[in-house]
């Protein structure tokens, strides 16, 4: 059924369908819609057999999971930001022990300073717990996603994070097709859990192991997810099947046929990037761009198919590992190992900066023409950045990085007020 309807109802509305039977909620900017949306038809009668748990935390949000997936049931949760964080312990706890939990992340930039705008920041700093990381482009495919989600995350019995841009998703409104329950259920089976505490058959899960074990454990979390990249496309495909339309799956190519430069990124970025691409295709730019939407497992030989013939990559990232630049762009070029070439890091979007149709356009160009450094931050200030690091050289007491650039950048409002003069004892 077509709806005009915010993204996190339609995410709410699709979880409902997926039949869970407990679901776990701890409000966070920009998930908490989704976990009200789910309570609201928990509490009307409409989700049935659910059990809706209020808790007291982030971090309990997940151990609830973690609990109610161990005795069997199918458990969701939702969280953003620093409340992924602050579940850390549990996050890596849950695929430890191979738990099929399925949980969105509003993804929002971490602090500090503290900021509630969408970047990837969160979800990578997760990247390697051991979750199967898809990443939505739209919100049509953040519903989608997580009814793929379930059935990934119990075919082999291990947690799958669906990852939404917080507002830009979460709080759009759009046309999103609803499916049916009849549709879900031919899809998605009842839950049979590999593993299920039974106080008749009683055995402990989350030992300890020692030197002995511990490597063989961690492998098979490895092999659990290399063999997730087997699974994710025939799900995608049987999905397709039933409802029409192509959602998930490893990677998506947008006219890369003889492409000389791809761009590749995640999540709702991607249809900026193609309005960018149409328009520059139509100057008679070869330019493509590739959507990865497993982010984990990474895709490297998927990927390699689809860069191939490029000249050059671009990825264009919202996030920032400091020291490195892009994490993205290290995974692309491991991708590339067997046939390498240029992959150009462009940082933008942080803490929601805006990524406009004329600042990709100029960017692409100057890739065309390798003039781009192999990091480049996209619309950054460079004069209050100057400013600042001069500030910081010359006085001692330079004070908080913050406050200095927001009363840079608007002088009018806050009075700049300087530090105290520095004295020699």
């Amino acid at each position: 059924m077509l709806k005009q309807i915010e993204g996190s109802q339609a995410v709410a509305e699709a979880v409902a369908l997926c039949r869970p039977q407990v679901v776990c909620a701890y409000p966070i900017t920009p998930q908490t819609h989704i976990v009200e949306g789910i309570g609201a038809m928990v509490k009307a009668g409409t989700l049935e057999n659910c059990e809706f748990i209020n808790v007291e935390s982030e971090f309990a949000a997940l151990s609830v999971a973690i609990g109610a997936s161990a005795v069997g049931a199918r458990a969701y949760t939702a969280t953003a930001s620093q409340g992924l964080l602050y579940m850390a312990e549990a996050v890596y706890n849950a695929a430890g022990l191979g738990l099929p939990i399925v949980m969105t992340i509003g993804n929002r930039a971490i602090g500090s300073p503290i900021n509630i705008w969408n970047d990837h920041s969160d979800s990578m700093a997760m990247k390697d717990a051991g979750w199967i990381q898809l990443h939505a482009e739209t919100n049509q495919e953040a519903a989608d996603l997580h009814i793929q989600a379930f059935k990934l995350a119990e075919s082999l019995s291990c947690p799958v994070m669906v990852c939404m841009d917080g507002f830009i998703l979460t709080h759009a409104y759009e046309q999103v097709d609803i499916p049916t329950q009849e549709q879900v259920d031919s899809f998605l089976p009842p839950f049979e859990p590999v593993q299920q505490l039974d106080p008749a058959n009683p055995y402990s899960i989350g030992a300890m192991v020692g030197p002995d074990a511990f490597a063989e454990v961690r492998y098979l979390a490895h092999h659990k997810q290399m063999e997730a990249l087997e699974r994710i496309p025939p799900i995608a495909e049987e999905f397709r099947e039933i409802f029409g339309r192509e959602a998930g799956g490893l990677v998506r190519s947008y006219r890369t046929e003889d492409a000389e430069t791809i761009v590749v990124a995640l999540g709702s970025v991607n249809g900026t990037i193609k309005e960018v691409v149409d328009a520059q295709r139509d100057a008679g730019v070869k330019i493509g761009s590739v959507s990865i939407c497993s982010f984990r497992p990474f895709p490297l030989a998927a990927l390699n198919e689809a860069l191939k013939g490029a000249k050059r990559i671009v990825c264009l990232e919202k996030s920032l590992a400091p020291g490195l630049g892009g994490m993205l762009a290290s995974n692309v070029r491991m991708a590339l190992r067997s046939h390498p070439l240029p992959v150009y890091t462009v940082i933008a979007g942080l803490g929601g900066r805006v990524i406009t149709r004329k600042s990709l356009s100029e960017l692409f160009e100057r890739a065309g023409r390798d003039s781009l450094e192999d990091v480049t931050f996209l619309d950054l200030n460079w004069e209050v950045v100057q400013d600042q690091i001069a500030r910081a050289r010359e006085l001692r007491h330079s004070g908080p990085i913050a406050e200095n650039l927001l009363k840079a950048l608007n002088p009018g409002l806050v009075e700049r007020v300087s530090p105290p003069q520095e004295t020699n004892p």
